[in-house]
This record gives C-alpha cells, sequence and structure tokens, in this order.
C-alpha cells in the first residue's frame, strides 16, 4: 500500500521527477563511462609495458641491476630455462644480450639499447613480428640483420636494406662494432622503446662483444583474468627462488621493475571512489532539494493523514520510499544505458586523436576501450540506492518535527 502510494507521490509532478531522472541518467553514464575509460588506460598500460618493457618476470645477474657492465652475465641460465619448462604458468621466456651502444648511419648517430635475442624465443615473448611496418622479421640466414623503430629510421634517415654501423665497448673495453643491414622497420605504442631499442640476432652480437652467454631472461606467463593482480608472476618467482640455490642472480615481478607504474595503478580504485563520490555527492543534494520541494508542497496533506491517525513512523517510511524509488528507478535506467554505452565503445573503442603523442610516451595505444566489471555495475547501483536514501533523512525529519494541527496550518 505505502509502496504503491509512494510511487504516485512520486509521479505527482512529472516534469520535476523527469528532470532529476534525467540527471541521474546522464551523470551515471558519465560516471560509469569515466570510471571505464580510466580502467581501460591502466590496463592498456599494464598490457603494453608487459608487452614491450618488463614481461611478467625477469631474471638478471644480481649485479647487473645496479651496474649493468658486459661481463656480468647470469649464472647458470640452462636451470633457470629448465625450471621456467617444468612450471605450465609459463607461456614463454627469451635469453638476451644487452649492450648499450651507438648506431650511426651515413647521416647521423645515436646512443641505443642493442638487444641480441634468439629469433624463435623473441618472437614468443613480446608482439614485434606483429608490429613490423616495413620489412620482415629477424632472419635465419644472412649478415648482420637489424631491427630498427620507425623513430629511428626517420631520425637516421633509414629504410629497407640501409646500412648502419653498431658500435660498443666489448668484454676488453676496446670499442668494437660492425656493418648491419636493415631488415625490418617496427613501431610500438611505447615511443620510449621506440626511442632506445634495436634488435639484432643474440649471436652475431655475443660475436662482437667477444662474451657468450645471457644477461636477462624475460618471462610471460598464460594471461590471467584479473590484469591488475600480480599473484601469478609471485608464485612462479618464488618457485624458481626455491629452486635455484645460486643466489648471484636476481628475478624479479613486473612491478619491481616498474614501481612508479606499480604505484599508479595501485590508486585506480582511489581515483575511480573520488569521481563517484563528487557525482554522489552532486546527485544527493539534487535529491534533497527535489524532496523538499515535494514535502513542503505537502505539508499540510501530511498533517491531516497524521491527524486522522497515520502514525509517524509511516509518514517517514512514505518520504523513504519515495526517495527509495526515485534511486531504483534512476539507478537502473542510468546504469543500464552506461552499459549499453560501454558495450558499444568496447567495440568501436575511443581514439585519442591529438593526444595519442603525449600518451604513447607512457606505453598507452591511440585507441582506447573502456573497460566495467560486473561488480563496478553493483557497487554504483548500490552507492545510488544508498545515497538517495540518506538524501530522504533530512526533508523527512521537517515533516516530523511538526505536530498534526502546525502541519495543517502551514501555508506552504
Amino acid at each position: 500500500m505505502l509502496i504503491k502510494l509512494a510511487w504516485r507521490n512520486l509521479w505527482r509532478n512529472k516534469l520535476r521527477t523527469s528532470i532529476m531522472l534525467s540527471a541521474m541518467v546522464f551523470g551515471l553514464i558519465g560516471v560509469v563511462t569515466m570510471m571505464g575509460f580510466m580502467t581501460g588506460m591502466y590496463g592498456n598500460m599494464i598490457d603494453n609495458a608487459i608487452a614491450w618493457k618488463t614481461s611478467d618476470l625477469q631474471v638478471h645477474n644480481r649485479q647487473y641491476v645496479d651496474n649493468p657492465e658486459l661481463k656480468l652475465l647470469i649464472h647458470s641460465p640452462e636451470k633457470i630455462t629448465e625450471a621456467l619448462a617444468s612450471m605450465p604458468e609459463v607461456k614463454a621466456w627469451s635469453s638476451r644480450f644487452l649492450v648499450d651502444g651507438m648506431v650511426a648511419s651515413a647521416r647521423s648517430s645515436r646512443g641505443i639499447r642493442i638487444n641480441g635475442v634468439d629469433i624463435d624465443d623473441e618472437a614468443k615473448v613480446t608482439p614485434l613480428a606483429s608490429k613490423l611496418v616495413a620489412g620482415s622479421w629477424l632472419p635465419v640466414e644472412g649478415r648482420h640483420p637489424v631491427l630498427v623503430s620507425q623513430k629511428t629510421a626517420d631520425r637516421l634517415k633509414l629504410r629497407l636494406g640501409s646500412k648502419v654501423v653498431l658500435t660498443f665497448s666489448n668484454v676488453d673495453k676496446d670499442v668494437t662494432g660492425a656493418a648491419f643491414r636493415v631488415a625490418g622497420i617496427f613501431k610500438t605504442p611505447s615511443t620510449g622503446f621506440d626511442d632506445g631499442n634495436l634488435y639484432v640476432r643474440r649471436g652475431d652480437l655475443m660475436k662482437l662483444a667477444g662474451l657468450d652467454g645471457v644477461h636477462e631472461i624475460a618471462v610471460v606467463l598464460h594471461q590471467t583474468e584479473n590484469r591488475f593482480s600480480n599473484e601469478a608472476a609471485l608464485k612462479v618467482k618464488q618457485r624458481l627462488d626455491a629452486e635455484s640455490s645460486n643466489q648471484a642472480n636476481r628475478i624479479r615481478d613486473w612491478q619491481q621493475i616498474q614501481p612508479m607504474l606499480a604505484t599508479i595503478i595501485s590508486q585506480i580504485g582511489v581515483s575511480n571512489a573520488i569521481v563517484l563520490a563528487i557525482f554522489m555527492l552532486a546527485m544527493g543534494f539534487g535529491i534533497i532539494n527535489i524532496m523538499l520541494m515535494s514535502v513542503f508542497e505537502r505539508t499540510r496533506e501530511f498533517g491531516v493523514l497524521m491527524a486522522v491517525g497515520m502514525q509517524k513512523h509511516k509518514v517517514f517510511t512514505l518520504i523513504i520510499l519515495e526517495t527509495g524509488l526515485l534511486g531504483v528507478t534512476g539507478g537502473l535506467l542510468g546504469v543500464f544505458s552506461a552499459s549499453i554505452l560501454v558495450n558499444i565503445l568496447q567495440i568501436t573503442g575511443i581514439e585519442l586523436g591529438a593526444m595519442a603523442e603525449g600518451v604513447g610516451a607512457l606505453g598507452v595505444d591511440t585507441t582506447l576501450y573502456p573497460q566495467v566489471s560486473v561488480l563496478e555495475y553493483c557497487s554504483t547501483f548500490a552507492t545510488v540506492i544508498i545515497v538517495s536514501l540518506l538524501a530522504a533523512l533530512y526533508p523527512a525529519r521537517q515533516i516530523l518535527k511538526l505536530s498534526p494541527v502546525g502541519a495543517m496550518a502551514e501555508k506552504h
């Protein structure tokens, strides 16, 4: 009975209720889309950081992490790869020989990290082979092929087949180098990565360096449902630590390699909560305003109800039900509309346009896809209901503190 009466009261002023519901719906669409956009951007940063920079885990010589000298190779890398092969969580790994040196063309030169990689293993760990804009992946045959980024090619005026000279200090601290031919040109979402890396075959680089070994083993795991969780990487790290009696190597997960990114990701819940709280605060004040106007218009009516015997707690329940129904209606319409928009944007994506160059430095793709979980939809809807009920308390108190005679004497 009270629910039916509350619903009718809610629609006694259709224009006012419709305006309030519209504000709630459009506000929720904006808030949910914004939270999805931020979650999608952070998820994209993690994916790109793992794909291009850190992998899920990296293994180095313990001293190499602080002082990346050429001679600081991983101890017993074959035991590590044997252990990785026995773990079902591990998708692939790649052994790398790393050198900081110079790349020079006939036009210019620049400092760069030279990544010596095993061709087949590296193709499984990084998606470089699928990001080639010209040429092909490093060939097995041929003399000294090299992969350079689009940015490096533009700066050094390179094209496919161009000759570049790579120079660096070998293990004896003597300057060494050789001419390489550009076999492929790649472009990744991270402009910082493109700026600082090129790829050659590991055997070619070790021969020039006069050293045989591995500086880095990059490990990628099978993707988990929650990309923000580092739990799988930590488990593999613990098993590698337990199986390795040699403490000369250090195993780090991506959060240890990129602590700043890990800190930013850890704040995603806080930032989404702040956005939601600001909207809920504004919505709460809007509901209070609407309900104050509604109850003051009906002060004499409430006085009559109390005079004929309606108990005050039922009057209180009636007002609470009115705002509750307003919250349920607005919440359902808003969350449902937001889910439709998010689902569409998950297909079409959001082009960043002029911002693409700037966010590329952070390792973010030029097109983002918002992500909102079912739990976030449910928590947003529940928050709307709670705020609506709280917003009804003050208007209800204004009526309940009046006596039946006083209420009927009001001239609102």
